[in-house]
């Protein structure tokens, strides 16, 4: 075993099971809230929602879509990949997956700080289903979070060695 190889061992602790289910649940949890608004999307159908009027608002502004493309369509794909991505991690165990998944979910946390300004202040409605996709991301982000303390990314030599791997 290299020096390099037992500084990776040492640095880097498994990462607790909770944490990886975290993901996977959460981001499946995300994949079928945007699959829901985007099937709705495209058969033309209202969004119905129990706890706020907002839903039919929000989901038909103009905010809703990018080039006749919807938002959560792009949804879809985001948590789509965190779901394949932590798949992946479980059959592989490469550190790598866990440090882009951390990137990646701080971008979705963004985009949601986004849709929920544009509800609140914008719009001046809120979406059930926009909430749970808002939740959905910022717990994955807090996952991310989680996993970055518990690991050593941000040491050279490992980056190093994790690239080697």
């Amino acid at each position: 075993m290299t020096s390099s190889e037992t500084l990776l061992k040492k640095q880097l602790k498994a990462v607790p099971k909770w944490l990886i289910w975290g993901f996977v649940i959460l981001s499946f949890i995300g994949f079928l809230d945007a699959t829901y608004l985007t099937v709705k999307h495209y058969l033309g159908v209202p969004i119905n929602c129990s706890l706020f009027e907002g839903c039919e608002e929000v989901t038909s502004s103009q905010y809703a879509t990018i080039l006749d493309v919807p938002v959560s369509l792009v949804g879809i794909g985001f948590y789509l990949l965190i779901f394949v991505l932590m798949i992946a991690y479980l059959d592989t165990k490469k550190e790598r997956i866990l440090y882009f998944i951390s990137r990646l979910t701080f971008l979705g946390f963004i985009a949601s700080l986004w849709f929920l300004y544009l509800q609140l202040f914008v719009i001046k409605a809120i979406c059930l289903y926009c909430i749970i996709s808002f939740t959905t991301s910022t717990l994955l982000f807090i996952l991310s979070l989680i996993l970055l303390k518990s690991r050593t990314f941000s040491n050279k030599k490992v980056r190093d060695t994790i690239k080697e791997n």
